[in-house]
């Protein structure tokens, strides 16, 4: 029998696609048209930098425009091209079905290493790149949004809304055309840990239920779980640090470019951060084995393993040696269509990419929605809801100043009863709302249809009937 071989990136999501309508009952064509990339836009641009001119190649492909505005971030990486922007946008499209923001799929890319140029030299090529894109519609509050995603964060998004508003003077929502902006330029509480929030919120939901812990092997809360977290960006870092501080998680290992650090008593995530900060990268972190070729580690026994780097890295080569019991994908595309099949011939469990990384796009809608109503979440109810509850508390102590009751409220219910969420508190709920309805769908596929195998099926599956259902009130 030959060898299989190593399908791209793109090419593994066509086939998870096919495994999932493979159980669906769509017409060809309409299954064609929700697979094909609607259209991918190509820029070649030039910028003077150090007295010479650059030019620089950048894609904003769009998927899915069965909802709009579409969505989807703009990616700054030497790896970009246009089949990697084509197979993200797709998997936009069936995130935002799954989660049920109103978006279709989108994503951006730009074939550069932003570690190699000064501030201001990016914001010359980010202000370029948005220049291109914005005149032809392809950033727009009501049909193409962008946000951050890997080499770009608020910075970038702030002048990519200066740019905008240079160009479109006179739109009103002129701040909602990109998300994931800085607090001080009209972003939302929430928007940079809300991604790894997610992954947080994802895995609660899937230890709330004891019939999928069984499935991987696992029993109790997350409380003393062993993770192993690859890749310690804005997305692992915040996974990382909630499961730790909030869910009593133990840490393990931590993946990072320059290699790997391993402690099997727990490493302190805060802590590797600041040390990957001032240094540049883990190696010489003082509380830990240091393994120089890190991916090894993706390999070490644990119960939750996060990757949350790049695509494609559990593959065919190292996927018969993962050891997890729990994969969540907190990266797009980590794990290669061939390794998925490994690993769940081995009994492995998968919270897909779909799900596990939505808490973004998730609160990239509470932004955008916040950007278009132009108020602050909380701003109009939140003293009101104070105030009702000032009451209730007034009558409650009145009660219990009669002995003959004996009883009195608890120390510090007066306190948290009495505050009014802010909007931090409505993002988190929205966010912890979204994850669970999402996975209470996947749920009952998972466990409720003969012949759907895994979380993975299970989130296409949701997420192409609903894309399906859009293009037919469409008339398609």
């Amino acid at each position: 029998m030959a060898a299989m071989s190593e399908p791209s990136f793109r090419e593994s999501v066509d086939m998870m696609f096919n495994r999932a309508v493979a159980a669906m009952d769509l017409s060809p064509g309409l299954e064609q048209k929700i697979r094909v990339c609607n259209s991918t836009y190509t820029v070649r641009f030039g910028v003077r930098l150090r007295g010479k001119i650059e030019t620089f190649v950048g894609y904003r492909s769009v998927h899915s425009e069965h909802m709009e505005p579409v969505k989807g971030g703009i990616r700054y990486a030497m790896s970009v091209n246009q089949d990697e922007v084509e197979a993200l946008a797709a998997l936009m499209t069936y995130k935002c079905a799954l989660v049920e923001t109103p978006f279709g799929g989108s994503k951006g890319g730009l074939c550069i290493d932003p570690t190699q140029y000064e501030e201001h030299e990016l914001e010359q090529i980010t202000r370029r790149f948005a220049y291109e894109l914005i005149k032809r519609d392809l950033i727009n509050p009501s049909q193409n949004v962008p946000a951050p995603d890997m080499g770009t964060g608020e910075r970038e998004m702030a002048w990519i809304v200066d740019q905008y508003r240079r160009m479109n003077t006179t739109d009103i929502n002129a701040t909602a055309c990109v998300t994931g902006k800085p607090l001080n330029g009209d972003g939302i509480q929430g928007r940079i840990e809300a991604t790894g929030r997610g992954v947080q919120y994802a895995l609660r939901e899937f230890f709330r239920h004891p019939e999928d812990k069984a499935k991987a092997g696992l029993s109790g809360t997350l409380d003393g779980k062993r993770v192993i977290v690859q890749g310690l960006g804005n997305v692992g870092y915040h996974a990382g640090l909630f499961l730790q501080t909030e869910d009593g998680c133990k840490i393990t290992a931590i993946i990072e470019r320059d290699g790997g650090l391993y402690n099997p008593n727990g490493l302190d995530v805060a802590k590797v951060r600041d040390w990957l900060v001032g240094h540049g990268g883990v190696k010489g972190y003082p509380d830990a084995t240091y393994v120089e070729n890190g991916a090894t580690l993706l390999e070490e026994d644990c119960d939750i393993l996060i990757p949350a780097a790049m695509e494609g890295v559990i593959n065919l080569s190292n996927a018969h040696r993962i050891q997890a019991s729990l994969i969540a994908e907190a990266a797009n595309g980590p794990i290669t269509f061939g390794a998925d099949e490994i690993l769940r011939s081995k009994g492995k469990v998968i919270i897909p990419d779909l799900y596990a990384n939505a808490g973004g796009v998730t609160v990239s809608y509470f932004e955008w929605v916040k950007n278009l109503t132009h108020i602050r979440f909380g701003r109009i109810e939140r003293r009101r809801e104070e105030a009702r509850h000032q009451m209730l508390v007034d009558e409650l102590e009145r009660l219990s100043s009669d002995r003959q009751l004996g009883w009195s409220l608890s120390p510090g219910f007066k306190e948290q009863y009495l505050r009014g969420a802010d909007e931090l508190e409505l993002v988190r709920s929205g966010l912890d709302d979204t994850m669970r309805a999402a996975y209470g769908e996947m749920r009952a596929l998972w466990h409720g249809r003969e012949g759907i195998e895994d979380l993975r099926v299970a989130a296409f599956i949701v997420a192409i009937d609903r894309v399906a259902k859009a293009y037919r009130s469409k008339g398609l």
